[in-house]
């Protein structure tokens, strides 16, 4: 029986488009999806999910569809936009800002901020969503983990971030996801371009238990800060009312550990995670 492709619907996305253009490349350079499978490094049914739109791209497939076809930053462009697609409108523009920013300011209290999880925390995290599809949370992982790009560019922004001890302790994913993500911390600790300091319990309560904040530092030099929920957020560019975060957020860092004692106490965190392993093996 003859094999028929899927039908495309190019016009009905970003995404849509990203994976109707890869497939129109590939078959003008008359390569099927094994051949490009083994140009660009991903697997057949990968490539096969983004021409159909069923996955969003992988962050690194575009460049390499750029390198295959010869195209420079084409498929590049295209994800840029096809990654915004999978953020509700309400968080565009943050998305915006933040692909702008100098300098971003991370508080969290019970999950690792977006753009520190690795992919298996990130997935573990979308997977507990019971008003999504697999699919849906599929593209938002994906989609998190294309914002990361910009911390491993050649010139990232200042990347700061203080973590509640609640967050070390509470074990998404289970133990090895776990310590996979503690692992990943630690190399973010205290590096030119990030910083992660630990809010421990010891301090108590404080003004920012309510939820996550994010404060951000723009080109032109203005500040913005973005409060978060589970189904809403809020972008703050008052003036008055970013200064308010700055001040909650700069007394959090007062009290928080040193780098230094933030990353032996994420240390003592991965160990037990790895006891854990050790006993259920």
């Amino acid at each position: 029986m003859k094999f028929t492709p899927k039908a495309l619907t190019p016009y009905v996305s970003a995404r849509h488009y990203f994976g109707s253009e890869q497939r129109r490349h590939r078959e003008n350079a008359k390569l099927s999806l094994l051949q490009l499978a083994d140009i660009v490094n991903f697997s057949k049914s990968t490539l096969a999910r983004v021409e159909t739109a069923e996955l969003m791209p992988p962050p690194e497939l575009p460049g390499a569809l750029d390198l295959a076809f010869g195209v420079e930053t084409y498929f590049y462009g295209l994800f840029q936009l096809a990654r915004r697609e999978a953020h509700p409108d309400q968080y565009r523009r943050y998305m915006d800002f933040e692909s702008q920013a100098r300098a971003i300011e991370d508080f969290a209290i019970n999950v690792v901020p977006g753009l520190l999880q690795i992919e298996v925390y990130a997935r573990a995290f979308f997977g507990l969503a019971p008003d999504i599809t697999a699919e849906q949370a599929e593209t938002r992982v994906q989609a998190r983990l294309g914002r990361q790009e910009r911390l491993r560019s050649a010139e990232p922004p200042r990347y700061t971030a203080i973590l509640d001890e609640a967050m070390l302790r509470r074990p998404i994913g289970g133990p090895e996801v776990m310590r996979e993500q503690l692992d990943a911390l630690l190399a973010r600790v205290d590096t030119r371009h990030t910083m992660i300091q630990v809010l421990p319990f010891d301090h108590g309560g404080y003004a920012l238990m309510e939820g996550p904040l994010k404060l951000l530092r723009l080109p032109d030099g203005r500040s913005v800060a973005y409060e978060e929920g589970r189904k809403s957020a809020c972008l703050l560019e008052d003036l008055e009312e970013v200064g308010l975060r700055r001040a909650l957020y700069d007394s959090l860092r007062a009290h928080a550990l040193s780098p230094r004692d933030s990353a032996a106490l994420i240390g003592t965190y991965r160990e037990r995670y790895e006891s854990c392993e050790s006993a259920s093996s």
